[in-house]
């Protein structure tokens, strides 16, 4: 049998090494250029409600009846949240906060952040950032990574600042302040 395999092995390894050549060529062309990197600095206002006949934030996933209720391990909220210039409601609506998060930590309130800000007044109109990170919310300022985007954004990298502006306990609607750094083209 081990006399089969060894030629059988060096005849597949041939056969792929001509068929999957160690340089390629592109596909294609990318259909823009790139300029040159800028980094844009904004901010923004986080509103997440869970109250109410309209909630922005709603809970999909309950933590298991065993979880220590300090934490809410395992709870899950889909959210789409408005993003505001100022911290009131009634201020203009820059874009929405779009995606999901859920309490990740069996120790602390620590959340597991996945949205998309997606924009839509002014110059950013029609683009988006991708934001996906850790958020220990009881910390004065959390950093969170931007992992991508799009639009304007193409190729975004770069980290938000979150820091609670004001938390209602009864209710647990929150607005938050984001600082958003980003490197983009």
């Amino acid at each position: 049998m081990a006399h089969f395999l060894l030629p059988f092995t060096l005849s597949l390894l041939a056969t792929l090494s001509l068929t999957y050549p160690a340089t390629a060529k592109p596909a294609s062309t990318s259909p823009f250029k790139l300029g040159a990197e800028k980094l844009s600095h904004f901010q923004f206002y986080w509103h997440d409600i869970q109250s109410g006949s309209n909630p922005t934030s709603i809970s999909i996933l309950k933590s298991p009846p065993n979880t220590p209720a300090a934490t809410g391990f395992g709870t899950v909220n889909m959210i789409d949240d408005p993003l505001t210039e100022k911290p009131e409601n009634s201020s203009q609506m820059l874009g929405r906060a779009q995606g999901f998060y859920g309490l990740a930590s069996q120790e602390e309130m620590g959340l597991i952040m996945v949205m998309n800000f997606v924009f839509m007044t002014g110059r950013y109109n029609g683009s988006t950032l991708t934001v996906l990170g850790r958020n220990p919310v009881a910390r004065k300022v959390r950093e969170m990574p931007v992992i991508g985007g799009t639009g304007l954004f193409r190729f975004a990298r770069g980290y938000v600042h979150a820091s609670t502006y004001s938390l209602n306990m009864q209710t647990r609607d929150a607005v938050v302040k984001y600082n958003a750094y980003v490197l983009h083209y």
